[in-house]
């Protein structure tokens, strides 16, 4: 089996085996949604990138249970897998997708009939336009919503297998169809913001097919069973994934309580600025999660197989790395990310271009720190840790960001929204490096 890998090949080849593929992906969406900015930035405006901005939580939100059942199933599957129980590992990967598919459905129908009532009520203060731009942007995506949030989860279940450049090749095609679609939809044919929904939902939806029709037959590690878990499975699946899904539900609560603060001390304008530094931030903040996810089935894997020691020296690579990488993003922004923002602005929107500015410099901050959270959260969960992982996830993505927010606004006003992040990571990261002292490992 492809995943046997993960026990077999020396540390550091390993790493650059599954981290190069995920990371080139990460870059590629990164690019694929600054692209999608730019398009809807230079051509559309400052309120449908305020639109689109507002709309976000949403769609997390919505996404939040299936990255929880991902999670906690790949996991699983991966364990399974290093305990050379291929069957119970079909069994895992078979319901999650059922499941999945399922629940997006259903969330898809609320999107799609509550759109208007969901946007007005996380954006009060926002102008009609931007309202308006939201619920139709939401409700293309609902349309295609139930075969959306799988195409995430099974892009982590191919990496369970071992496919990682199987991954990466679906997930940059995906992406560059989206660029595609979005030049021809905005720029040539001027169709507004339903364009950008539509090509970004196509792309999405016919990756999920051809990644769901890989698992056909017993052709990967994992195949589809009609066979179903126990209960005391499922809950663990749960269990391991509750970080997950707390992390999607708690960044969308701050995406809305965010909003609100940027509405309250820079209006629109503000809001647009933040999403300016979401899609520069997406350039390079994604390669350092991108290591850890990548490295994340080779830990559970040597975990199952009761290889601990190989298991931490390959955990010590993706924290040297994430050190790396952690500096340059911080010097990249710093120094270039200013200049890559103002390509999202208008010719002669001054106020959103220095206030964009602005927000980069600060913010910047935060990478020197937040690789902590980031690397041994993904850790705790390898290990069946959910406990560590969802403290690590409440303090980290929800107390303290909004405990400062309310610290530093009233002081620093909007300057106190981009510094935010960089004194929540330092708060969580000595959190975080206290449960790591006290974590053992048994093999």
């Amino acid at each position: 089996m492809d995943s046997e890998m993960f026990a077999k090949l020396p540390p550091t080849r390993l790493f650059f085996r599954c981290a190069i593929p995920e990371i080139v992906t990460a870059v590629f969406g990164a690019l694929y949604s600054v692209v999608d900015g730019l398009f809807v930035g230079r051509f559309l405006g400052e309120d449908a990138l305020a639109a689109i901005n507002l709309i976000m939580p949403v769609i997390m939100i919505t996404e939040a249970i299936s990255n929880m059942i991902a999670t906690g199933a790949s996991v699983q599957m991966s364990i399974l897998l290093g305990e050379k129980d291929r069957e119970m590992a079909s069994r895992v990967f078979s319901f999650s997708v059922k499941f999945i598919l399922a629940f997006s459905f259903v969330l898809s129908a609320l999107g799609f009939f509550f759109a208007k009532q969901f946007i007005t009520l996380i954006a009060p203060g926002a102008t009609e336009s931007a309202l308006a731009l939201g619920t139709d942007y939401l409700k293309i995506y609902a349309l295609f919503g139930p075969l959306i949030p799988v195409y995430f989860a099974i892009d982590n279940y191919l990496r369970v297998c071992g496919k990682q450049k199987l991954s990466m090749i679906i997930g940059i095609a995906s992406q560059l169809l989206n660029v595609i679609l979005d030049f021809i939809l905005i720029a040539v044919l001027d169709m507004g913001i339903k364009a950008a929904a539509v090509a970004s939902c196509v792309s999405i939806v016919l990756g999920s097919i051809v990644m769901l029709s890989l698992f056909l037959g017993k052709r990967m590690d994992v195949y589809y069973t009609g066979k179903n878990i126990s209960v005391t499975r499922f809950l663990r699946i749960l269990a391991n994934g509750s970080s997950e899904l707390f992390s999607n539900i708690a960044v969308s609560v701050m995406s809305i309580v965010m909003n609100l603060f940027l509405l309250k001390y820079g209006g629109t304008t503000a809001v647009a600025a933040f999403s300016i530094l979401m899609y520069v931030d997406s350039i390079i903040g994604m390669i350092c999660f991108g290591m850890c996810d990548a490295l994340q089935p080779a830990i559970s894997y040597c975990y199952g197989s009761g290889l601990i020691e190989r298991m931490k020296y390959i955990f010590k690579r993706v924290i040297a790395a994430s050190v790396i990488t952690s500096v340059v993003s911080f010097l990249f922004m710093l120094l270039a990310g200013p200049g890559v923002a103002k390509i999202f602005v208008q010719p002669g929107d001054t106020n959103l271009a220095n206030m964009s500015v602005t927000a980069i410099k600060l913010f910047s901050f935060s990478y020197l720190v937040g690789w902590i959270d980031m690397c041994f959260s993904s850790y705790f969960t390898a290990l069946e840790r959910p406990g560590r992982s969802l403290v690590v996830s409440f303090f980290g993505t929800l107390f303290f960001p909004i405990a400062f927010l309310y610290i530093l606004t009233p002081i620093m006003g909007l300057n106190g929204v981009w510094l935010m992040p960089t004194v929540s990571a330092i708060a969580s990261g000595i959190l975080t490096l206290t449960l790591v002292a006290s974590l053992k490992i048994k093999a």
